[in-house]
Formats: C-alpha cells, structure tokens, sequence
C-alpha cells in the first residue's frame, strides 16, 4: 500500500497532530511539498502533502484563507502540514476554520519535526510499497510461468484473474472466448466480442480500456509481429496497479508464446500440407496418407470438401492484414475450438492470389466458411467456391468442382457458392456472359432488324412455337393468329437466318439466345 496520511500521523518520530479532515487520512500520498507561495497550485501535480509555515499568508484572513483552502483542494492536494512555533505559535483560527469547513485534512507540525523528516518519510513509504509491488510482480511472474508450463492458457488466465482480484478472459482471433476465470467472467467476456474485433482491426500491439457498470476491463492484443493473433481482457474495480500490472505483462508474454506458433513452425506445416494437397490431386491418396501423418490424418478418413478463395476482381487494396490471410486465420480458430483438423495452402506469389483448404465436411470449419462469407467476405473482397463432399480418391474432382463454384460466383458477383448448387439450379443464370450476349444478339439480330420494319413478329411468334416445342394450334393461339399466318412466319425466320428449325440443335441455340437476351417478344435495337 502507498503511504497515507494516517501512516504519516501514526508514524512515531514526526509527531503530527490531526487538527481537521479526520474523515480523509486513508487517501494516498503521492508525495510532499514545501511550498510557502500565496498560490502554489500552478506547481502542484495532485496527491501532494503540503508543507508550509505560513510565512507569505495572510494566515488571519478568513477570505483570503477560505479562498487558500479551495485552491488547494481544486489542485488535488491531499493534506495541509502547518509548522507551528515558527512563523505562528499556534495554527490560526482562520485557516483551522476554513480546512474544517472544506475538509482538508490539516496536520500539525511541532518546531521539533523537519520538513525534511516528512519528505524522507514519504519517500520511504513509496519506496518501500514500489519494492512490495515489483516483488509481488516478479513472483506473478515466476507463478504464471510455472501454470503456462504445466498446465497451459486456460491456467494462466486462472492464475492472472487471482493476482489482479478480478477476472480475465483469452479470445482467439474471431473474438471467441477461449478460456474465463472465474467461472462467471465468461458471461461477462462474451459481451466484449466486438470491442475485440475492433482490438483485432489495429496493428499489435494494442490496447484499450471499456467501462462497464461494473468494472474496469483492459483489453491487450496477443501477438509478436503486427498481426493480431488472439486478445486477453482483464477485469478489475479499480485501475491496476504495480504488480498487477507486472502479472498482466507478463501473461501476455506467456499467452503469447503458447497462442503463436514459431514462423518456421508455421512455414513447415505449410510446406507439408502443400505436399499433401498435390499427392491427393495427383490422384495417390495412399502416399498423401503417409505424409499428413497425424497432422493431417484423420482429416482424409472422413468425407471432406475442398474450397477455393480468392479476392474479388473488384476489391480495393487494404491496410492492415490480407483478407486471405484474415480469411485462413479464422477457418484455423474454428479448427482448434471444434478440436478439427484443417489443411490450408496459400497458392501463387507469397501465397498472395488464392487459398484452398481441405475441410472436414459438415464439420465448424465449412460452417465458418459460409457464416464469414455471409458477414463479411464480401466486405473484405473476397469470393469462394465450394465442393461437393468426396473422398481421397476424389479430390482432383472436388477441387475442379471448387474452381468451377468459384467461376460461378466470381461471375454472378456473390462472395460463395457450392457445386451443389450447380447441379440443383437453373443453366440459365450461367450464360450471364459477354461472350454468351454477343453469340445471342448477332443470332437474333437479323429477326430484331425485320420486325422494326413493321413487316412482322417474327422474334414472338418464334418464341410462342418455341415455348409450346413446335404445336402449331397452341403458339397460334398464344398469339391470336391463325395457324397458315404462324407457318409462313417460321419459314421467314428460316430464310432470314438461313437455318432449318427442325434442327434440334438450331431450336435449342434460338430458345437459349431468346432467353439470354430477355427477349419477350417486344423490340431490340
């Protein structure tokens, strides 16, 4: 504890004498001032004892000393110590007055007693308590490494939430609570997801400090480089002092260590599930096997799916981290919560252009992938392909299916599609293509040109036979036209395009050029 003004009355070589403020010798004393200034205030920090006799105040003035009084207080000075016997035999009633109407705690100080014994006192007392704290600090320390060593994360946060008196909680980058002591704090660390999100938007190291009703919590990024690897919260009622500001340092180097692998350690792994993608694509599931080991394993014993990421042809540069790199951090997190496995592979220039990772199907890790995509991969530029589920000895299928999604939802704009949806859907939202208008428009262009002469409907009377696959009564009736009308209007569709319409290859072309254009019997320029 620093020192006090009570420790100071009680500290038996100054003899100091209580003469008002009774109610307020428990406040901390920062240090001691001697001052004999009509107005000190300007050189006075707050949390002084201020030492004075009196020599330039007009100490008798019950004005002039309510007014002392005031500034004293408004400047966050602790306490008045008054040397009696020198300049005033007695404390003047005026400035006695005014301490007790204010309630500055004022101290009586005999002839006997130096200033100076006050200021060493004072400086002792803090040194004494700045000892106490960096020890305490130091065995935080020690104790938390042991807890990191033996136990791991979840007993460092144990161990930090003691020696802070509050509570402390681990995220992961995503922001999802990964351990909270006591038991209770996981409630109260879960209402923090979002300023752990806006931690993890700012390069590490950073920091910030949210008010609850409560309590005061610290928030401190995880990480040894720029990128944001996790975040710890402390929880505390009051600002934390020296040793527990030792003991948070210090669990944030440990949480470090243990939530952040080794460069080398992550360049490896990569290396190998590289390796292990390549086997499987080369169709060699056997040898894939062998190399993942138990790395990878487990994870091509069950059905899994392939998907490839890449960024939006539109997306802007950002700062901050690569949203490829943002996007694998937080498919691994959902990995480790749900004790998966996940291999992911950055492809072309510093793992800059695509990632494909190999997940379990079903499993958090896809799930993550569709609920990032439907938050925030269109945000972050980014867009996705999915495969169906398969087996080893089909990934190079599943991962042409991957790249197949991608294609789709690069075209139709959407941040991811799955194979699935292919096979279930429409073929006509696939022809949403340049390539695909321009085969449509130069087909029809020549009908569109005939009937902006008012010679006929030739593009809706093709579209009605069409529609009714060549039944000549029920395109006529769609059109309100007899039936000989409709017949001579397809034989000068025939001589305009110089095709036979009993051709089924030339029907499907035509239906599918009227449907890419939109054609609904109305004009075209």
């Amino acid at each position: 504890m620093p020192p006090t003004l009570a420790s100071l009355v009680q500290h038996s070589a100054l003899k100091l004498t209580v003469r008002a403020g009774e109610d307020r010798l428990d406040t901390p004393v920062r240090w001691a001032h001697v001052s004999e200034l009509t107005d000190p205030v300007p050189y006075m920090e707050g949390g002084e004892l201020l030492l004075t006799t009196a020599l330039t105040l007009d100490a008798e003035d019950p004005e002039a000393m309510g007014r002392y009084v005031r500034r004293l207080l408004g400047a966050g000075v602790v306490g008045l110590g008054f040397a009696v016997g020198v300049n005033y035999e007695d404390i003047p009633a005026a400035l006695l007055e005014a301490a007790r109407e204010e309630h500055l705690p004022l101290l009586e100080v005999p002839r006997r007693t130096p200033f100076l014994a006050i200021s060493k006192a004072v400086s002792a007392a803090i040194a004494a308590d700045q000892y106490r704290a960096v020890t305490a600090g130091f065995e935080a320390q020690r104790e938390l490494t042991r807890a990191a060593l033996a136990e791991g994360p979840d007993a460092v946060v144990a161990r930090l939430a003691a020696h802070v008196d509050g509570w402390a909680a681990l995220y992961d980058t995503s922001g999802t609570v990964l351990a909270a002591a006591p038991e209770w704090a996981a409630r109260r660390a879960a209402r923090l997801t979002s300023d752990v999100e806006r931690l993890r938007e700012r390069p590490a190291p950073a920091s910030a400090v949210v008010g609850g009703t409560d309590d005061r919590v610290e928030l401190q990024s995880l990480g040894s480089g720029r990128r944001v690897r996790g975040a710890l919260a402390v929880g505390t009622g009051a600002p934390l002092g020296t040793a527990e500001r030792y003991a948070v340092h210090s669990a944030i180097a440990l949480l470090t260590l243990t939530t952040e692998r080794s460069r080398s350690l992550q360049a490896a792994e990569q290396r190998l599930g590289a390796a292990v993608l390549r086997m499987l694509l080369a169709g060699q599931p056997d040898h894939a096997r062998g190399v993942a080991g138990d790395l990878y394993g487990g994870l091509l014993d069950a059905p899994f799916r392939l998907l490839i990421a890449e960024p939006a042809a539109s997306a802007e540069p950002k700062e901050g981290e690569p949203p490829l790199a943002a996007f694998a951090e937080t498919l691994e997190a959902a990995a480790a919560r749900a004790g998966e496995s996940v291999l992911t592979v950055p492809e072309g220039p510093e793992g800059g252009e695509r990632l494909v990772v190999l997940a379990g199907d079903a499993g958090a890790v896809v799930t993550a992938c569709a609920a990032y995509a439907t938050r925030e991969a269109e945000d972050a530029g980014l867009v996705v392909g999915l495969s169906a589920p398969t087996g080893p000895i089909a990934a190079a299928a599943a991962y042409k299916q991957a790249e197949q999604a991608l294609s789709v939802a690069r075209r139709r704009g959407r941040a991811l599609v799955e194979h699935e949806e292919l096979a279930s859907g429409s073929v006509l939202p696939l022809l949403a293509d340049d390539a695909v208008r321009a085969f449509a428009d130069g087909l029809l262009r020549a009908l569109y040109e005939h009937d902006a002469t008012g010679r006929g409907d030739l593009v809706a009377s093709l579209r009605a036979w069409l529609s009714r696959h060549g039944q000549w009564d029920a395109a006529a009736a769609d059109l309100g036209v007899h039936r000989h009308t409709l017949r001579y209007r397809m034989r000068r569709v025939e001589e305009i395009l110089g095709r036979s319409l009993d051709d089924p290859d030339v029907r499907m072309e035509l239906w599918l050029a009227l449907k890419t254009t939109g054609a609904d019997g109305g004009g075209q320029s």
